[in-house]
């Protein structure tokens, strides 16, 4: 259970709450708060000024005064008219991450939501009860207006779930079947459950818990190829990585020397009689592309905890009153999601240049042309390359920034958005291209390593291919059908089983 309060969740806790279903409860502290904030939004509803979000439209129609008995009815039509999405559904680990943090502001007591209504929240995340929310629909500014709204909704037993089994329902048969009643909103709850940079925000975090396993793996990877390509460990070395002090290179550096520590394909080659001046900048500079990665990512990281910290809301309750603000727009998140899109991209680039290696019989030293059992009558990982090639060229093409590509909305009261949303959505594809090319590599440099006995691969790496082989994947040998392969190495990737089986050996990796 992870209780929500008025300190922001860590990203431990949301990972728990989007992907592993751990339900939620609102701790005593964001109940008080809520309750304080509820006091002053109730007296500004009653008084005679027109006060933002509270008694008036919304947008470029906030200066219309809407009447008492008119409030109701106004905030109903604000979730209904903007759960406007289209497209695809959105995953669920994405829904339940948004939920989860669109309930982490309203615990601030900075948005003058009631008790009850967030209690609610609470409870479908408890019970499992998905919205559907759509693919587009959110510019990433004044919040991730349509797909909060199609929670907001479910709130309010309108639209369709999904219940904790997947079954798609309309939301009230489902609150129902869970024991939940919906709320009628009342005064200011429609904005304070829309208007927030959740969704972003939620697929930043996942994306970062994904990369920091993703470029371990990449690691591990990158030792397989230097080993089966026999290449050198010396330029990983500590004291050529101080040199050039960056924190990530040098942690990546560390990783490569450990997996690659012990390794009879290494030692075979290390005496006087080797003639290899230096090896491939692919091979040779895996730190350094991947150390700046590790760097961008804790960067990425900086910006979301800043986030996590935020409540966002217009108008937010600030002491005895309610101020208008910018704090929903969504430029320093966007910002770093497009950044974390150009790392997937370029980390999947020089994976695919070290697999490459492999299968060209004029670079790889000794194997047979595309580690062919029969070359000419078997083509053996030839095509493998070429589907790593059309997911970096996909990647290049989603590390285009989003951020940057503002479209005016509302009337032009809304004239700057950040886009934020796409540029989440993107990275999600970006890291899901880079998981397969990942694990290409390791297919391919499992294989290369088979073909080198009797040479003794790392233990580290010599993990790796034990579980490739545990798993169904076969070693060398004549054609055979490669996408079945090819999807248990992703699975086995993106898992962190590959990361799981070389730690198993030489603990855990930086």
């Amino acid at each position: 259970m992870v209780t929500v309060g008025v300190g922001p969740v860590s990203p431990q806790e949301l990972v728990a709450v989007a992907r592993d279903g751990q339900p939620v409860q609102l701790g005593e502290d964001a109940l008080a708060a809520i309750a304080r904030a509820r006091d002053v939004v109730e007296e500004l509803a009653a008084a005679e000024t027109p006060t933002y979000g509270v008694s008036t439209g919304f947008g470029a129609l906030a200066t219309r005064h809407i009447p008492t008995g008119m409030r109701a009815q106004l905030q109903r039509s604000l979730v209904r008219s903007h759960a406007a999405g289209s497209g695809p559904e959105v995953e669920r680990e994405v829904v339940r991450a948004l939920m989860l943090l669109r309930l982490s502001t309203l615990a601030t007591g900075r948005t003058g939501i009631r008790v009850e209504t967030a209690q609610l929240l609470a409870g479908l995340l408890a019970h499992g009860i998905t919205p559907v929310v759509r693919e587009y629909g959110s510019l990433g500014c004044s919040g991730d207006l349509a797909p909060l709204s199609h929670c907001a909704l479910a709130l309010m037993g309108e639209g369709s779930v999904r219940d904790a089994s997947g079954a798609l329902l309309p939301a009230a048969e489902a609150l129902s079947a869970a024991g939940l009643e919906p709320v009628e909103l009342a005064a200011k709850e429609g904005l304070a459950l829309i208007n927030g940079t959740d969704g972003m925000l939620g697929m930043l975090v996942l994306a970062i818990e994904d990369l920091r396993m993703l470029l371990r793996t990449a690691d591990i990877a990158a030792a397989m190829s230097v080993e089966g390509q026999l290449g050198t460990d010396r330029v990983f070395a500590p004291e050529l990585q101080a040199i050039r002090p960056h924190p990530g290179q040098a942690l990546s550096a560390a990783n490569l020397t450990r997996l690659l520590a012990d390794s009879g394909v290494v030692a075979s080659h290390r005496g006087p009689d080797c003639n290899r001046v230096q090896d491939a900048y692919s091979l040779r500079c895996s730190p350094q592309v991947h150390g700046a990665a590790r760097d961008t990512v804790d960067h990425a990281a900086l910006v979301a905890g800043r986030e996590l910290a935020a409540a966002v809301d217009n108008p937010v309750v600030v002491g005895d009153r309610v101020e208008s603000n910018g704090n929903f727009h969504g430029a320093p998140v966007a910002y770093v999601l497009d950044f974390l899109a150009i790392v997937a991209a370029d980390v999947a680039s020089i994976s695919e240049r070290r697999t490459d290696r492999f299968l060209d019989k004029a670079r790889n030293h000794g194997l047979p042309p595309f580690l062919a059992d029969d070359p000419g009558v078997d083509s053996g990982h030839m095509i493998a390359q070429y589907t790593q090639a059309a997911i970096v060229s996909e990647l290049k093409r989603l590390a285009v920034p989003a951020s940057v590509d503002s479209i005016p909305s509302s009337a032009m009261q809304e004239d700057h958005v950040s886009m934020g949303w796409s540029a989440a959505r993107k990275l999600r594809r970006a890291v899901d291209g880079l998981t397969r090319v990942v694990a290409i590599e390791v297919l391919t440099a499992a294989r290369a390593l088979d073909l080198r006995a009797p040479l003794v691969p790392s233990p580290a790496t010599a993990a790796v291919v034990g579980l490739l082989r545990s798993s169904g994947i076969e070693g060398p040998g004549p054609d055979r059908h490669l996408s079945p392969e090819i999807e248990t190495a992703v699975g086995l990737v993106a898992s962190g089983a590959v990361l799981s089986a070389a730690e198993s050996v030489i603990g855990e990796l930086s």
